[in-house]
């Protein structure tokens, strides 16, 4: 209390300066209609930006969940054009049908939304890992699929993470065809640029082009028919010479991979264990 009390003695003039500076420019904007409006026009211009201001910040702590939101309605929305699509081929008179189908689109797949919490791109084998395990329904041989395209396989899960198996993992092969002619090959990495991988095995009398999108095959368990892989960016005979290799540009960016689905067939046990009861035979 004392040192307050000698603050103001000491200071007594200055702030004695301030409040009339303040009561003049009280009586000065209240009472001149010129220095009102110019004063309340400034405060107005200066609250705007404050409140633009709050408010882009504000938008952009809410870009997680709006991004969230959209690579899961994005994942949907391309099972459900395959589905619509291979509809279309069978019954293009038959619209009863394909409203049908249209409802139907998703009652065979279960999508679990995750987000990214740790990602490599460097190594031989790169792994990702996210927020959904077990406990969220999560299981090892599930489909992962980004707003783009394909990202990988789960690999191993715990409660409340699982690792997946990327695109850019040496041990990874996914089923891929070429949409415009339904030739498949083998998708797989050999380490360097993340953004591109191989289609191998593809057959000589194949027919391509550059520029071609790669989707899945849906000749597996884990992915169904149709999501997007990658365009057909170079090409190059095998080292028999018997097969082709398409260098694929995909779609994915693993550098800014954020948020990502968890697909799965409903069908997807029962197929992988009955091919796996084959296998071991």
């Amino acid at each position: 209390m004392r040192n307050l009390l000698n603050f103001l003695l000491k200071y007594n003039y200055w702030l004695l300066f301030i409040i009339l500076e303040v009561f003049s420019l009280v009586l000065l904007f209240r009472f001149n209609s010129y220095q009102g409006s110019a004063f309340f026009t400034s405060a107005n211009y200066v609250s705007g930006i404050l409140y633009e201001g709050v408010s882009e910040i504000t938008s952009y702590f809410g870009l997680h969940t709006l991004n969230r939101d959209l690579v899961q309605r994005n994942v949907k929305l391309e099972l459900e054009v395959e589905r619509l699509s291979q509809a279309l081929k069978e019954y293009t008179k038959d619209t009863t049908v394909i409203s049908q189908m249209r409802r139907d689109v998703l009652q065979d797949y279960k999508v679990f939304s995750a987000r990214v919490v740790n990602n490599s791109l460097n190594r031989t084998d790169n792994y990702i890992t996210i927020n959904r395990g077990s406990s969220d329904g999560v299981l090892p041989e599930m489909g992962v699929i980004g707003g783009n395209g394909v990202v990988g396989i789960v690999y191993h899960t715990s409660s409340h993470f699982a690792v997946v198996l990327p695109v850019l993992n040496s041990k990874s092969s996914i089923s891929c065809k070429i949409h415009r002619t339904d030739y498949f090959g083998l998708l797989r990495w050999d380490g360097g640029d993340s953004q591109y991988a191989w289609v191998k095995d593809v057959p000589r009398h194949s027919e391509f082009t550059l520029g071609d999108t790669v989707v899945t095959s849906g000749h597996s368990s884990v992915f169904p028919e149709g999501i997007p892989v990658g365009v057909v960016d170079d090409m190059s005979d095998s080292h028999d010479g018997l097969s082709y290799l398409l260098k694929v540009r995909l779609f994915t960016d693993f550098a800014r991979l954020n948020d990502v689905c968890v697909i799965s067939s409903k069908g997807q046990k029962e197929q992988a264990g009955l091919e796996d009861s084959i296998s071991i035979k």
